[in-house]
């Protein structure tokens, strides 16, 4: 399933409130809701057969074939340092472009919506967590009237211990 880009047109509300909506894809990730900026992803996929590779870094996984594509494949568990569980018939894998036309694959639990939250939703990490932040969290998410979100920076995920492997 392939999603569509982040470049649109504010609807009529937004250009009045001047706020202009975010596009999130929220995932569960240990009974936990996470959201990655849709425009980050590239594919939703359910996960095809894995190769392991040797000496690879714990979080990795191994690589697959998509179409021809080499993609590696890693453990969004275990690079968020959060307890380790099996797959389901809901595991995802969220594939998403990497430097040097690389692409990364992010294994979740289950893709839940894409949500649209506005910037007085959003609180920046810094001003919610204080000074000691996991490098892969953005912020939060507090959509009127649902859960809190835990927004991930989907760059900084994909690119995550590659300066120890090359």
């Amino acid at each position: 399933m392939t999603t569509r880009s982040l470049t649109r047109r504010p609807r009529a509300d937004e250009r009045l409130s001047g706020a202009l909506a975010r596009e999130l894809l929220v995932f569960s990730l240990a009974g936990e809701l996470y959201g990655v900026d849709l425009a980050g992803i590239r594919e939703i996929l359910t996960p095809p057969p894995i190769t392991l590779v040797p000496r690879a870094t714990p979080d990795v996984l191994g690589v697959c074939s998509v179409r021809g594509l080499l993609v590696t494949v890693v453990d969004l568990r275990r690079r968020l340092n959060v307890d380790a569980a099996t797959g389901t018939r809901r595991t995802r894998i969220l594939l998403a472009p990497a430097r040097d036309d690389e692409v990364v694959g992010l294994v979740v639990d289950e893709v839940k919506h894409v949500l649209r939250l506005n910037d007085a939703e959003i609180e920046l990490a810094a001003g919610v967590l204080g000074g000691d932040v996991s490098e892969h969290v953005m912020g939060i998410g507090r959509p009127a009237g649902g859960p809190v979100i835990v927004l991930l920076d989907i760059r900084s995920l994909v690119t995550s211990g590659k300066e120890t492997r090359q």
